[in-house]
């Protein structure tokens, strides 16, 4: 598999690094994000690389050479004119007649490619697209994913949005097959999504890939520099999904948003009080956030599947308004209890994912490799403390929502706060130990 590089921007909204040297030679952690990118790729075994270049091109093709001196084989291909995201590859048909991967030049990413490319096999679609939230999803590509998960549509970022939306972002880490090359034409300027990808995306043929490996653009200074921090403090390479990650998991109702019963509509949804300073945090760290919650209104009929998805998409966009995010969501519409006249006997049984059953939290550790015993649950219930002591996660009750008072289980919880803002809080400053952590204190004694 080869890997293909779009380095020809100019990056204007960088234009104080971008004056003398190309946008993918701007230094992270004192290397160019280039080089970044092609050690990850040589790491993976993908040392076949070509760079598109552009602007100041000559500079790239200086510092990289022919890519010995980085156990890679780097060929190039000049721009001489702008030909966007997609033209120049109508010039690499006969240099690409395998699967590749393509990335573009100003991202900062760290992923497990094995697990990737796996995937995208797994596929039989021309391309996939790595997707995830990211805490700004008002100013980019956001994508609409069906169930099996193919791509219906992509929301542009210069598109008007006066709808709630999942906070399902284009990422621009790509995998596709040498036919896609056969829908771009010869010798024009192309969007890659807007021109080639928007027709596949019509037949079926563009997947989608979720993960929460870190993958951030740094086109503009406030980007830069979050990107560079981040960098230093391991978080860029601890998100890689080959290693054991670790969650902080999110009960909704009463922890999220405020409590108001069962949310069967997307106006009743409220988000509660600390909550967005609290994902600040989470967002900031190597921690994911993953929202786990019973949803029995689909059991009881008081609204669909599709109608849920609804509400979630709510409560994303006014996160993502705000800046910040939850890694996934995972829900149970399930409910056991049979025979009433208005429920959805479909939805009437019992199952392995309704808390405080473990089968979300299973579900969301093997999609994301993570190591429970690492993670934290938070929660307004004794389900919810249940639920955790089942996984065997360490458990935060919160005084929010039902604080504890619905009476189902006696179970006392491992931690309390305030408010979600206390207990993440108190998670990443190492105040609030999980149950591994405390095992090791415990040996270390």
């Amino acid at each position: 598999m080869k890997a293909v590089i779009m380095a020809g921007g100019k990056g204007t909204r960088l234009s104080e690094f971008t004056k003398e040297i190309p946008k993918p030679l701007i230094p992270i952690g004192g290397k160019p994000v280039l080089e970044h990118q092609i050690r990850l790729f040589v790491r993976y075994g993908i040392r076949d690389i070509l760079i598109v270049t552009g602007h100041l091109g000559e500079r790239i093709e200086q510092y990289f050479e022919d890519g010995a001196s980085f156990g890679a084989k780097i060929e190039y291909f000049r721009e001489e004119r702008p030909l966007g995201t997609a033209g120049a590859l109508a010039f690499l048909k006969e240099r690409l007649t395998d699967s590749f991967l393509l990335v573009y030049g100003d991202v900062l990413f760290d992923m497990d490619l094995e697990r990737f490319a796996a995937f995208h096999r797994s596929q039989g679609t021309v391309g996939t697209l790595t997707v995830h939230p990211n805490n700004h999803p008002y100013d980019s590509d956001v994508l609409k994913v069906n169930a099996a998960g193919r791509v219906e549509r992509i929301f542009r970022k210069n598109e008007k949005r006066d709808f709630d939306y999942s906070n399902c972002v284009n990422a621009g880490v790509y995998a596709f097959e040498p036919e896609l090359l056969e829908t771009i034409a010869d010798n024009a300027k192309q969007d890659l999504e807007k021109d080639v990808l928007a027709a596949l995306i019509g037949e079926g043929r563009i997947s989608a890939y979720r993960t929460t490996e870190y993958m951030k653009d740094m086109g503009t200074p406030d980007r830069y520099a979050l990107v560079q921090r981040h960098l230093e403090d391991g978080i860029v390479s601890a998100k890689n999904l080959s290693s054991k990650q670790k969650a902080i998991f999110l009960d909704r109702d009463g922890t999220l948003n405020k409590y108001v019963g069962l949310v069967s509509s997307p106006e009743q949804l409220e988000i509660e009080d600390g909550v967005v300073e609290a994902l600040k945090l989470a967002n900031d760290s190597a921690y994911l956030a993953i929202v786990v919650t019973n949803q029995p209104v689909v059991a009881r009929n008081l609204c669909t599947e599709k109608e849920l998805g609804l509400i979630h998409d709510r409560l994303e966009t006014r996160l993502g308004e705000r800046g910040v995010y939850v890694d996934d969501i995972v829900y149970c519409p399930h409910h056991p209890d049979k025979g009433y006249p208005e429920e959805n006997v479909k939805y009437k049984i019992p199952c392995d994912c309704r808390k405080p059953s473990i089968g979300m939290l299973t579900q969301a550790a093997e999609k994301y490799n993570i190591d429970l015993a690492q993670s934290f649950l938070i929660g307004d219930t004794t389900v919810d403390l249940e639920t955790g002591r089942n996984a065997g996660v360490t458990t935060v009750l919160v005084a929010t929502g039902l604080g504890g008072t619905d009476g189902r289980y006696s179970v006392v919880p491992d931690y309390e706060a305030d408010d979600l803002l206390e207990a993440v809080n108190g998670i990443i400053s190492g105040k609030v130990l999980s149950r591994s952590r405390n095992a090791n204190a415990e040996l270390c004694k």
